[in-house]
């Protein structure tokens, strides 16, 4: 599957997906998922792999077949020992999920004299 993927409640994903996946719930990504997107959830189970940044309002867990190749940020991070984390984790306050709106392009003028 391609896309925006939006859910509430529990969801196990055990297959092929690329895009983006946000929830307010719980995000199970079984061993057998391969996930390309960036992730906002509630709380996030990583079993497979999954190529992008994660964040969830309560926790994330990495069991010891997870796979995470981007940056992790959650109030409380699991780390199970086999696990394999290859970017930034950020242990961050509660809270809601905040989006960053995007930067503006900046153009720098020499002065005139």
């Amino acid at each position: 599957m391609e896309g925006r993927y939006s859910f509430r409640g529990t969801v196990m994903l055990n297959g092929k997906f690329k895009g983006q996946i946000s929830s307010e719930d719980t995000l199970i990504i079984g061993e057998r998922a391969v996930v390309a997107a960036d992730v906002r959830a509630g709380a996030v189970r990583v079993s497979g792999e999954v190529s992008g940044s994660v964040r969830a309002m309560e926790r994330i867990e990495l069991t010891r077949t997870a796979r995470v190749y981007g940056d992790v940020e959650a109030p409380l991070v699991v780390v199970a020992e086999g696990a394999i984390l290859d970017g930034h984790c950020r242990v961050a306050k509660p809270g809601p999920l905040v989006e960053v709106p995007p930067a503006r392009d900046v153009a720098v003028l020499p002065l005139k004299r």
